[in-house]
C-alpha cells in the first residue's frame, strides 16, 4: 500500500455511490480513497462479474455429478476473486480515463480526478488486488486458470473501447462474463456448449444493463466524444434492449437444455427452465419503467439487475436441488 499522507482528505462520497454504504461510514479514513477505487461503495458491479460464475457451476452440478464440497469453494472462491477482479478491473478503468472521468459530471468526483489517490497509488493498488486474486485462481484446475488469465486481456481492452467503437458494451460483456466459462471449467475440467451460451447470454443480458447505466452520460459523452450504445441507439432503445432481452432469454434457455440432455427430468428442467422465463419478466419490468432522459431511474434500473441475475442462479439452484 502506496504512502497515504500526500492524498488530499475527502468528506464527501462520489457521486453515484449508494447513500450510507459502509464505505464512507464504517471503513477507516485512510483506506476510504482505495476502497472508492474499486467500487466497494458500489457493489453492483460485483455482483454483475459474481452471478454468471454462479450460473456456470451451478449448472455444471446440475448437469452431473451433482453438488460437491469443491463446488461450494468454487461459489466463495469466485465470489472473493470477483470482488478483487472487479477492485483491479475499476482501478486500472480509472487509471485510462482519469482526463475522461474528470469531464464529466457523474464522475468528476472519482479517486483519481478529485485528487485522493495518485496515478502510482492507483496502480500499486490495482496490482495487491490482482495478485490476491490469482493466488485464489491457483486452486482451481489448469484449465480455469488458463482461463482465468486469458480473461485479463479482456479487462485491459475495455477501458479503452469506448474511444474505437460505439458497441463499448460487447467489449464489456466479454469480460464480465468470462467467470460462467471459468466456474463450469472448474467443476468439470471441461469446456462444453452449455457454458459457452450461458456465456453468450450475459454479453447480451450486459449490452442490456450497461445501454441502460450508459444514458446517464449521454451529454457529457457527447460534448467529450466518448461512444456507447446510449450514444448509437437514441430514443430507438425500446428495440434494442427488447432484442437484447429475448437473445438472453433464448441463450439461458439454450444452455440449460443442453446441459441437461444427457440426463432428462422432467421436474428439474421445468424447474431449470423458470430461471430463463422470471430473468425474461424482470427485464420486461425494467423497460417498461425506464425513462432514459431521467438519470435516477436509469441508476436504479442498472442496479436491479443483480436481481435479475439471482433469479437465473436461484432456479437452478433450486433444480439441482430437488
Amino acid at each position: 500500500m502506496p504512502d497515504t499522507q500526500d492524498i488530499p482528505e475527502q468528506t464527501g462520497q462520489v457521486s453515484d455511490a449508494v447513500k450510507g454504504n459502509w464505505v464512507d461510514n464504517i471503513a477507516p479514513a485512510w483506506t476510504r480513497p482505495y476502497l472508492r477505487l474499486s467500487r466497494a461503495d458500489r457493489p453492483i458491479g460485483t455482483w454483475l462479474l459474481l452471478l454468471p460464475c454462479w450460473w456456470g457451476v451451478l449448472l455444471a452440478a446440475l448437469s452431473g455429478g451433482g453438488f460437491t464440497r469443491f463446488d461450494l469453494w468454487i461459489i466463495i472462491g469466485c465470489a472473493a476473486g470477483a470482488w478483487l477482479m472487479r477492485g483491479a478491473g475499476c482501478t486500472w478503468n480509472d487509471i485510462t480515463d482519469r482526463a475522461y472521468d474528470a469531464a464529466v459530471e457523474r464522475t468528476r468526483s472519482r479517486p483519481i480526478p478529485s485528487g485522493q489517490v495518485s496515478v502510482k497509488g492507483a496502480a500499486t493498488w490495482m496490482a495487491l488486488q490482482a495478485l490476491i486474486a490469482f493466488g485464489i485462481l491457483l486452486t482451481f484446475n489448469t484449465l480455469a486458470i488458463f482461463l482465468g488469465v486469458g480473461s485479463l486481456a479482456l479487462v485491459a481492452i475495455y477501458p479503452f473501447a469506448k474511444r474505437f467503437t460505439w458497441w463499448p458494451q460487447v467489449f464489456l460483456g466479454l469480460a464480465f462474463n468470462w467467470g460462467a466459462l471459468l466456474a463450469w471449467v472448474a467443476h468439470t475440467g471441461t469446456l462444453d456448449w452449455p457454458a459457452v451460451l450461458l456465456y453468450l447470454a450475459g454479453i447480451s443480458w450486459t449490452l442490456f444493463y450497461d445501454t441502460i447505466y450508459a444514458y446517464q452520460d449521454t451529454e457529457d459523452d457527447a460534448l467529450i466524444g466518448v461512444k456507447s450504445t446510449a450514444r448509437l441507439f437514441g430514443t430507438n432503445s425500446d428495440k434494442w434492449l427488447r432484442a437484447f432481452m429475448m437473445i438472453a432469454v433464448a441463450l439461458l434457455a439454450a444452455g440449460i437444455i443442453v446441459a441437461l440432455m444427457a440426463n432428462p427430468n422432467p421436474l428439474v428442467m421445468v424447474v431449470a427452465l423458470g430461471g430463463p422465463w422470471a430473468f425474461g419478466w424482470h427485464l420486461a419490468w425494467q423497460m417498461r419503467l425506464l425513462d432514459t432522459e431521467d438519470a435516477t431511474i436509469c441508476l436504479r434500473l442498472f442496479r436491479a439487475n443483480r436481481n435479475s441475475g439471482l433469479i437465473i442462479a436461484l432456479f437452478i439452484a433450486a433444480a439441482l436441488f430437488l
